[in-house]
């Protein structure tokens, strides 16, 4: 493994149990410490704890800094609430159709600091961290605006799952306890777990119900132990990177690099809803790629993205031709990914497929090593967590 992989403040202990360790988008990583179905069921039945440190995580501060990202983000910000979380596309308008898409992200406004200068983050992937960062010094104003990129003195933990939140408020004082239990979703707040200072967002990326935490990087052990240690009598196991994979994949979650792409429809893939065109005062918004967007929103999509089940464990990987039954030449769509579902107990995909193609129900073939595999269009997301009991 070359010496050049980044390691987060966690990467010792996960190689100390169990975790098997590989490079993901330059970091070293644990993709799976018992089996990916193991980790998988654990995080749907009790719990899963993930290190999700290699993300990229920037503050935005200064009393320009609300004003900046809301002419940067596609999503609006100058609405936002301290406190409130945002999913949006970060857009450059230097791609070949005069937009390309650089990532996709989670905007926070936090609380404001004592003299009321306004104070953002944002969480972005880790193979899009180094350019996006490029891109953002590149349009900072003179003055009014600083940002800076936290990633390697944080990290950051992700505790999903339906029994997340009752783990991670007991290791809380009771107010802040209280106060995190009641957080909606895509919403944060700061607190003490552990006994160690942390920012917790009730977000996540399986489908579950759960809390992200970022610690100060020498916080970061004591705080995993202590979740460990609280969790495991309930179920709670450590995950890896590919149970990660399983669950976003079953709850129908894009990832950049597969569903999203720098020249994707952001329409045609079902993420319209981070693109706001129109300010909150209904007035056009002029965000990099803006006018691009605007013309795709009002462009019939060439492909759109479908979920495709199967009746076997035999999973069809990205780049797999979608074709029409029994015709291996009918090609009507591309797998971008593609796995077993634990939780289905057969093999799922996520896939771009002509229109004509993408009704819920239709019938169509997955070249797996060139062998059609049937299959049918099933509406996204392949899994739903079931609503709390009252």
């Amino acid at each position: 493994m070359p010496e050049t992989l980044l390691e987060t403040p966690l990467a010792a202990w996960h190689a100390a149990h169990g975790g098997r360790m590989v490079d993901f988008a330059g970091w070293r990583m644990p993709v799976q410490y018992t089996s990916i179905v193991e980790e998988h069921l654990a995080t749907r039945q009790a719990a899963g704890m993930f290190d999700v440190s290699h993300m990229g995580r920037l503050s935005v501060t200064g009393p320009a800094a609300i004003g900046w990202l809301e002419s940067l983000l596609t999503r609006r910000v100058a609405d936002m609430a301290e406190g409130q979380v945002r999913y949006t596309l970060i857009s450059s308008d230097e791609g070949p159709a005069g937009i390309a898409i650089l990532d996709d992200a989670l905007v926070a406004r936090e609380q404001d600091a004592a003299d009321s200068t306004p104070r953002l983050s944002l969480v972005v992937n880790a193979s899009n961290r180094e350019r996006v960062v490029a891109w953002l010094t590149s349009r900072l104003p003179a003055e009014g605006v600083t940002l800076a990129d936290q990633t390697c003195q944080t990290a950051m933990i992700a505790v999903q799952g339906p029994r997340a939140v009752e783990l991670v408020t007991g290791l809380c004082p009771a107010a802040e306890a209280a106060a995190i239990a009641a957080l909606k979703n895509y919403r944060a707040t700061t607190g003490s777990v552990a006994g160690r200072p942390a920012a917790v967002s009730r977000t996540g990326y399986t489908g579950e119900d759960g809390l992200e935490l970022v610690t100060s990087a020498a916080d970061a052990v004591a705080v995993w132990e202590a979740i460990a240690a609280a969790g495991g009598p309930l179920g709670l196991l450590p995950c890896g990177l590919g149970a990660r994979d399983t669950l976003r994949l079953e709850a129908g979650m894009p990832l950049y690099g597969h569903e999203l792409q720098a020249d994707s429809d952001p329409f045609a893939i079902g993420l319209g809803f981070a693109i706001n065109l129109a300010g909150a005062d209904g007035s056009p918004r002029t965000f990099p790629g803006a006018a691009s967007l605007q013309a795709m929103q009002q462009t019939p999509a060439g492909r759109v993205r479908v979920g495709l089940v199967g009746k076997g464990r035999r999973a069809a990987r990205e780049g797999a031709a979608v074709t029409l039954p029994g015709d291996a030449a009918a090609v009507v769509g591309t797998v971008t990914s593609g796995s077993f579902c634990p939780t289905l107990g057969t093999a799922a995909a996520m896939a771009l497929v002509a229109p004509e193609a993408a009704a819920t129900g239709t019938r169509l073939d997955l070249l797996i090593r060139d062998t059609p595999v049937a299959a049918k269009v099933t509406p996204l997301p392949f899994y739903k967590r079931p609503a709390p009991q009252s």
